[in-house]
């Protein structure tokens, strides 16, 4: 699942570009004023605008009340449905925090503990390499530590993933060499949420989607809400999925997930489905206090869900401005939420992204604050210009427009990333020109396999060659010559953004007998990790 899913400079590069500052911490003074929602309507209106967002979902809970609850534009471009505080939208890795405290739960009924082996619960778990399957935590399962390549194994998820089961997924993490040593740095997964999600199963007896659901939403009353998509009970007033395709946001197909795994844990890494009305009741819950649901957890399990476990960089201050400019000195990555700190103030928050839907949950825990962010586009800039705006007036901070402040960054990032997408594709075009009129093929055509993601043909028609891959059909796109024996693979599903090169390997006959892919563009999703296919000629 993309994005889950997901989006890396929002997880990663905006964490390195973390505004510090030489002076001392010194904690902001809580607001004492009231929120101002006429200001806050004000400004999710220019964020809808400037970010071309169909519609935004925002609640702020506070010291045990829900401050204000409500939705924005449309749910969708077709129907012109309202976006309010009801609409159900996909809150992708925001369902990972659902997972920890799922486990959580089970640490706190004495079923396992965060420090188990994963053989312990799935004698057959089995990483690249020996030690590292035979050192393998519960814990290690969920702080992004394993050694594990940005995003691997996602292509097996997303976009289509239909027959990939969770056993193909535990299978298959055997096969993807480490980019680093265990446990010495950060790099975002989603696989082995999936483990953890078949962990849950394993030791509770239950689904993971019926454990969540039972466990979890239903003692919230999140009643509207589920852990996909397929499990709604109520499918009315969800949000359409957007995307921006050749240049105009459009209705595109949902991600369901898998729908083959018996277990539900295919879901855990992403698949909840929920309206900030029902996601005010888990913040609540989480911070505690007068007024709050019943918590759901040990507080020394939440402590733990909220300690670091993965250290991550801030780095100096950025040339442009930065969504993390709260004076911020140390960041770390939790047990399914990110951590920082803000104003001297403790900040846990998580973002998520699935196809056409991103969102953002953040929880300052002293202050007894939660912000909570739904979006039916896949812009992270919408959704940092809101939950800034708001967290500003909580800590107290003047003087700043953080509509213009993500406008400027995103039109930074863009242009750079156009001017390298432009100069690839007007290679291919100029390469289209050379090429001849009958072009043969035929030292290309063939079956690849690559370990993971199992087949992917070559095939001639007529004049143009194309790539489908047989677990995924979605990844079906027309190869167009590029340089030499790379190829640009331009995916028949425009709403992809994720063109790849395709080089190809030749013999000592002149026949091709490898691939090795990447993304065009560093923007591309890093579920899209085409880096990782191995992919042989098997005939």
């Amino acid at each position: 699942m993309k994005k889950l899913f997901l989006f890396a400079w929002l997880v990663v590069a905006l964490v390195n570009t973390a505004l510090t500052t030489p002076t001392l911490a010194q904690t902001a003074l809580p607001a004492t004023a009231p929120l101002d929602v006429a200001a806050v309507d004000a400004a999710v209106t220019r964020t809808l605008k400037a970010f071309d967002v169909p519609g935004i979902a925002v609640a702020v809970v506070k010291d045990g009340k829900i401050v204000m609850s409500k939705g924005y534009g449309v749910s969708s471009l077709k129907t012109k449905a309202p976006m309010d505080a009801n609409t159900l939208v996909g809150i992708a890795s925001n369902t990972k925090a659902f997972t920890t405290a799922a486990l959580g739960i089970l640490v706190d009924e004495g079923k396992l503990r965060w420090d188990d082996k994963v053989t312990k619960y799935i004698p057959e778990f089995k990483m690249y390499d020996p030690y590292v399957t035979a050192e393998f935590t519960v814990r290690d399962l969920l702080c992004h530590r394993s050694g594990l390549g940005l995003g691997a194994g996602d292509l097996a998820r997303y976009p289509d993933s239909a027959n990939f089961t969770i056993q193909d997924m535990i299978h298959n993490l055997r096969y993807f060499k480490p980019v680093s040593s265990f446990r010495s740095k950060y790099d975002y997964d989603n696989v082995l949420y999936l483990v953890a999600g078949e962990v849950v199963a394993r030791v509770s007896g239950q689904p993971w989607t019926a454990f969540v659901e039972t466990r979890l939403l239903k003692p919230l009353g999140m009643s509207r809400s589920a852990t996909s998509f397929i499990r709604l009970p109520d499918p009315t007033n969800v949000t359409d999925a957007h995307v921006l395709v050749e240049k105009k946001v459009q209705v595109v197909r949902r991600y369901l997930g898998s729908t083959a795994d018996p277990t539900g844990a295919m879901f855990s890494a992403g698949g909840i489905y929920s309206s900030v009305a029902d996601l005010s009741k888990w913040a609540l819950m989480l911070l505690g206090g007068p007024g709050a649901p019943a918590s759901l957890l040990k507080p020394a399990t939440q402590h733990e869900l909220w300690s670091p476990q993965t250290i991550l960089p801030v780095g100096p201050a950025p040339a442009v401005p930065s969504p993390f400019s709260y004076n911020t000195h140390f960041a770390a990555y939790g047990l399914g939420w990110n951590l920082r700190d803000v104003r001297g103030y403790k900040e846990v928050s998580h973002t998520g992204g699935t196809t056409g839907m991103v969102t953002k949950v953040t929880l300052v825990p002293e202050l007894r604050l939660g912000i909570i962010v739904l979006t039916n586009q896949e812009s992270g800039a919408a959704f940092t210009a809101v939950s800034n705006t708001l967290l500003d007036h909580y800590l107290g901070v003047t003087g700043k427009d953080r509509v213009q402040e993500m406008t400027d960054i995103m039109k930074t990032r863009t242009a750079g990333n156009t001017q390298a997408d432009e100069a690839v594709w007007k290679q291919v075009a100029d390469a289209q020109k050379a090429a001849p009129k009958k072009p043969k093929y035929g030292a290309y055509v063939g079956r690849y396999h690559d370990a993971w993601l199992g087949d992917v043909n070559i095939i001639a028609q007529g004049n143009q060659l194309w790539l489908k891959a047989k677990r995924s059909p979605r990844l079906t796109g027309q190869l167009l010559p590029y340089e030499a024996n790379t190829y640009v693979v331009r995916w028949r599903d425009r709403s992809f953004n994720a063109d790849a090169f395709a080089a190809f390997t030749l013999d000592e006959q002149g026949r091709a007998s490898s691939i090795k892919m990447k993304p065009i563009s560093p923007a591309t999703d890093f579920s899209y990790d085409f880096q990782d296919l191995d992919l042989q000629r098997v005939e």
